[in-house]
């Protein structure tokens, strides 16, 4: 019997990597000679990195880092592949090598520029900058990454990633040619974007961003109106952060040639997106990066059973969450899967329609918060186990 765990983490209880383990300890408990395959999972929020570096025997690497307002902290990368063909340590569903040889290297804009850094009081989005971002990009650059993957979300930035670009070597002029620094509030004096300097090395580079987010840059739907009020603009500083953006994102698009500001997910991580985008980047669905990253396919052909999960499932799961496209991988290939999860809210049985083979909470009596996600992984394997008894038989075995 083939096993795959490929659960997201369960948020404040446990990450994707121990997850995974727990499941596939709970499965060998039941059925001893069963084959487990390993693969933490994310969507391109909040633990993608470290699930993409558990899943390819890849390695974190610490990074020096400028916040969102310009102080000192330190992020990380993930890194998996070797350069110029050196393979790291294979793990999970595949060798960690890009095929060819080639290296990937991941990070998440908020382990730089996270809303969850900056305390609330001291939030300001006219002020906060996007350049900590630009240390994460050169790290993965300094350690010859072919392929980037980022995950947007989170910032606590407003300033159409202008910070990046000129953490990259841009150059913002206004009209008299001074230079204009990369701070929102300063961002409707752009009348140039100078990208002459910029890293070279990004042009050898893949890059790929890993978001559900389709918000354009501006307008009603925009990043400064849908997402500046989490992040402390009043509605004045939203018509002004606005504004800004739309001067600023014309003269990013005349250096670059490349339309963004109305491409679905330009609005992400305050404008980060489209400063990707105009470097060339491509937006995916963040599960589906994943799913390719891990190589979750080849693992899933030939499997018996398939087990997911993460925090909370509810009929929003099929908006692209985990769970989500974990499923529609194990449908392409026939195979039936379960997914767990600390909650499961009232409309979560919608999910049985779209090829779940069945939805179970792993907690079954109240207590204290603290206890629930304390305890979480005894009740994930307490819960694994028993479902995995009901459900072997000769019909899910292969031989």
């Amino acid at each position: 019997m083939r096993v795959v765990c490929a659960p997201d983490s369960f948020k404040e209880s446990m990450d994707a990597g121990v997850a995974a383990a727990v499941m596939a300890a709970a499965v060998r408990r039941v059925v001893p000679e069963a084959e487990c395959v390993e693969i933490p999972m994310a969507d391109g929020g909040e633990g993608t990195t470290r699930a993409l570096v558990a899943a390819r025997g890849g390695r974190l690497v610490p990074v020096a880092v400028r916040d969102a307002l310009g102080r000192a902290a330190v992020g990380e990368i993930g890194v998996a592949g070797g350069r110029d063909g050196e393979g790291e340590h294979a793990s999970g569903a595949h060798a960690s090598g890009e095929r060819g040889g080639s290296r990937l290297g991941v990070l998440e804009v908020a382990s730089a520029v996270g809303i969850g850094m900056i305390a609330r009081e001291e939030r300001d989005p006219l002020a906060a900058t996007s350049v900590g971002v630009a240390d994460l990009v050169r790290a993965v650059l300094d350690e010859g990454a072919a392929r980037l993957v980022v995950g947007l979300g989170g910032s606590a930035t407003n300033d159409g990633g202008s910070g990046l670009l000129v953490g990259l070597g841009a150059v913002l002029r206004d009209a008299a040619g001074a230079v204009v620094p990369p701070v929102p509030a300063r961002l409707g004096e752009v009348a140039d974007v100078d990208l002459g300097g910029l890293d070279p090395r990004l042009a050898a580079v893949t890059i790929e961003l890993a978001c559900d987010v389709t918000n354009p840059l501006l307008g009603p739907t925009g990043a400064s109106a849908v997402f500046g009020p989490q992040k402390g603009a009043s509605p004045s500083d939203v018509a002004l952060l606005d504004g800004a953006l739309a001067t600023f994102v014309t003269a990013l698009e005349a250096a670059t040639g490349r339309s963004v500001r109305d491409v679905p997910g330009a609005g992400a991580a305050g404008g980060l997106g489209a400063a990707f985008l105009a470097l060339g980047a491509r937006r995916r669905r963040g599960v589906d990066v994943v799913i390719d990253a891990v190589g979750l396919d080849d693992a899933v052909a030939g499997a018996d059973l398939v087990l997911t999960g993460e925090g909370s499932i509810d009929e929003q799961t099929l908006a692209g969450k985990t769970p989500a496209g974990v499923a529609e991988v194990a449908a392409r290939h026939g195979v039936p899967v379960v997914a767990f999860a600390g909650r499961v809210a009232p409309g979560a049985e919608v999910l049985l329609d779209h090829g779940f083979t069945a939805v179970v909470p792993i907690v079954h009596e109240v207590g204290p918060l603290s206890a629930v996600l304390a305890d979480g992984e005894a009740n994930l394997a307490r819960a694994v186990a028993t479902a995995v008894r009901l459900l072997v038989s000769p019909a899910l075995r292969r031989g």
